[in-house]
């Protein structure tokens, strides 16, 4: 049995609101929707809503507590080389170096948290071209 769903909304924990907020701010060019300087902020975009929160006091060990998350924020990139150069250009180079997946291109970035970002650029070479990146 299924269950019916309106949409898809992720949310990231922070002790840093606003530098995750500045930081998601300089990655789309795009200002949040909603705004509470320091506690709250969301970001809508097709399909997809992005919401960044300071958690409450009475909840703030269980996020002090937690281990590196296993959750990806994966964004496809037009041109990988580009998405690299900006997020140099903000001050989180990605530490590794491109991989080849079964989908494209990609590569491990993260955020001021630590949030792993995964930058990639679809599969769009014959499997030749490929074998020789």
């Amino acid at each position: 049995m299924s269950f019916q769903y309106t949409e898809v909304f992720i949310t990231i924990a922070s002790f840093n609101v606003n530098t995750l907020v500045d930081f998601y701010t300089q990655l789309f060019g795009e200002n949040p929707t909603t705004l509470q300087p320091d506690i709250y902020a969301e970001f809508r975009f097709s399909g997809l809503r992005l919401g960044i929160f300071k958690p409450k006091t009475t909840h703030r060990q269980e996020f002090a507590n937690s281990s590196n998350s296993k959750i990806s924020f994966c964004l496809e990139v037009k041109n990988l080389a580009a998405a690299i150069a900006h997020l140099t250009n903000l001050g989180y180079p990605p530490p590794g170096e491109i991989s080849l997946a079964a989908h494209g291109r990609e590569i491990y970035a993260y955020d001021p948290d630590g949030n792993r970002l995964i930058l990639y650029e679809a599969k769009r070479f014959d499997s030749e071209t490929y074998k020789n990146y």
